[in-house]
């Protein structure tokens, strides 16, 4: 039996360090901030600098240094409000070794509310790039305006999204949700363009060790247009699968098996590597297993980042684990009874706990909730769900059968074209066909939260009982969703916007849509799926959301290509919806 990964354990890495911030308060009286111990030791900035985790007085920033030889080196850091640091807020010194692989970690505390910083560190006669940092701001705001991204994967293409998203101007932050690692080997998936390209992996294994996903961060943090997006904004991430392993859940993953040996040491490292390389705050001091926590930006948004993934999430369902072996035929009954019960989690009591703490307590007129996957219900025929027929066969059998039951009911309204398409189709209604168009509708996807209905539905009831206007944000399927969220009774409460992937693929992918069928697909998703507004299902992008105190609109952004570093905005697709305060309704707007 497998050890499960304790509060002990994660402890027991803060007493070492593991993504230990130090606390700047000030300036320091006599120092040059130079890291003038170590001046004999080359060492260069390769991995940029980045900010995280703003408060409405302190804001995280980091950096990693590599040193010519290995050893312990004394950094400096800077934080100013003018990019010549003639006008020094902060700055201080600290130490960093191979036990944090050489990153650096600032807490900069006292700074004032909604204001722009810049910052940079130094060792020795090396000077990192020059970071620009915001803190949140406080009181009545105009407007609040985010970013939010996820689904990286190095060997899929170029990050140029990332890219396209550093253009934009007046953002608070850069909201990340997840998948900012992918941790297969050289040559899994999506790898087909990856040598070509430059992009093959290291390590060129898939990621076991805390050495293993050191090295893949590192190899992420040299992509120029991830550094610089770091540089320019700061980001707030939480972690979604990948950072570990395919579809983990809290003791185990798809893409672990036995022979891959333990998997909470696997998960150990793994979140080590994460605190060390992302500009993040612990929740709690001394505990990095929990990464739910809170943000508020003035009157106007309460952010609330949420772990549906590591903490305390249970086993998915399996489709197959429902479908008899010999008659193919599902077990409707049964499968719903699983995929609501009550005793299934996706965040755990104590986190549930605190986000309904959170949401009754909040003053913000908007309460947006950061997390990693589909909280909207995806519905779909279990035909498409299983990828036994595409949407658009689907589509065709079931208009053809609605015309076979008029033409035999002797319905007068069937026209001479039904009856021609009728005639010449009719072969393809075999008893096979039938069987798939009379299978019930189920989640699409029982890794969403369609796979944790019970939990749900006690997000949805603790946001409908105080009236919030409630906004759901998610990444993970590496496809843009505009959804009205209801709850079981059919009452709106909400909604969600789902932002595509930086390069990874998506439902084009996996349901192998060709291009010339998008247009066609996404309609009949939206016509299957209730509450859904928008969905693209083939390009790579991100999202801008923009809050005044009147509506949230989200704005879809995509790159043309991430097979060339050329590359341009495809204005074509560009989408845009809004909700109105107070209305829980999701309306296009281009």
């Amino acid at each position: 039996m497998k050890r499960r990964f304790t509060r002990r354990d994660f402890l027991e890495m803060s007493a070492k360090g593991v993504g230990a911030a130090v606390v700047s308060y000030g300036l320091m009286g006599c120092s040059d901030s130079n890291g003038s111990s170590d001046d004999a030791v080359k060492a260069e900035f390769l991995h940029g600098v980045a900010s995280g985790d703003p408060s409405h007085d302190a804001i995280i920033l980091w950096t990693r240094v590599t040193p010519e030889v290995e050893g312990e080196l004394t950094v400096a850091w800077e934080l100013a409000t003018d990019t010549d640091f003639s006008n020094l807020v902060t700055n201080g010194e600290t130490t960093t070794s191979a036990e944090r692989d050489y990153t650096i970690k600032v807490d900069a505390t006292g700074l004032d509310a909604g204001t722009q910083y810049f910052y940079r560190f130094k060792q020795g006669e090396a000077v990192s790039e020059v970071g620009r940092a915001l803190t949140l701001p406080q009181g009545a705001i105009d407007q609040v305006k985010l970013a939010v991204l996820s689904c990286a994967n190095f060997p899929a293409g170029h990050f140029n999204v990332y890219a396209l998203a550093a253009q934009q101007e007046g953002l608070d932050a850069v909201i990340h949700l997840g998948d900012y690692i992918y941790e297969y080997a050289r040559g899994e998936y999506a790898s087909e363009h990856a040598a070509e390209l430059g992009r093959e992996v290291l390590p060129a294994g898939e990621l076991f060790t805390l050495g293993d996903y050191r090295t893949r961060y590192a190899q992420y943090r040299t992509d120029p247009s991830l550094t610089g997006l770091h540089a320019k904004v700061p980001f707030i991430t939480v972690w979604d699968d990948h950072e570990v392993a395919n579809d983990t859940w809290k003791d185990g993953a798809e893409n672990h098996n036995e022979e891959d040996g333990d998997f909470d040491a696997r998960k150990q490292g793994a979140l080590q590597a994460y605190f060390e390389w992302l500009p993040i705050r612990p929740w709690r001091e001394g505990n990095h297993e929990e990464i739910y926590r809170s943000f508020s930006f003035g009157d106007l948004v309460d952010l609330h980042m949420l772990d549906t993934r590591v903490l305390a999430r249970d086993k998915p369902l399996d489709y197959v684990d429902y479908i008899d072996p010999v008659t193919k035929a599902m077990d409707s009954q049964k499968f719903m009874a699983a995929v609501t019960g009550t005793e299934r989690t996706l965040l755990g009591t104590e986190q549930l706990q605190w986000l309904q703490s959170s949401l009754l307590t909040a003053t913000g007129k908007w309460q947006v909730l950061g997390q990693q996957v589909l909280m909207g219900s995806m519905m779909l025929p279990a035909a498409i769900a299983m990828q036994q027929l595409s949407v658009s066969e689907f589509g065709e059998l079931a208009a053809l059968a609605k015309i076979a039951a008029r033409w035999e009911a002797k319905d007068p309204t069937v026209t001479t074209f039904e009856y021609t398409f009728l005639i010449e189709n009719q072969h393809r209604l075999t008893p096979e066909a039938m069987a798939l168009l009379q299978m019930p509708a189920v989640p699409y996807n029982l890794d969403a939260w369609d796979g944790y209905a019970y939990e749900r539905e006690v997000v949805l009831a603790t946001a409908k009982s105080i009236g919030c206007n409630l906004v759901v944000l998610a990444g993970d399927t590496h496809n843009a969703w505009a959804n009205e969220l209801m709850d079981s009774h059919g009452d709106p409460v909400g909604v969600e916007f789902a932002t595509s992937s930086v390069s990874s693929p998506g439902l084009e992918y996996y349901l192998g849509i060709p291009e010339d069928q998008q247009v066609q697909t996404e309609a009949g998703i939206k016509e299957m799926v209730e509450g859904l507004k928008y969905t693209n299902l083939r390009d790579r992008g991100f999202m801008v959301l923009t809050f005044t105190a009147e509506q949230v609109r989200s704005d879809w952004h995509y790159v043309d290509t991430i097979l060339s570093a050329d590359f341009s905005e495809d204005m074509s697709k560009q989408q845009a919806c809004v909700c109105a305060i107070g209305t829980a309704q999701v309306v296009s707007v281009s």
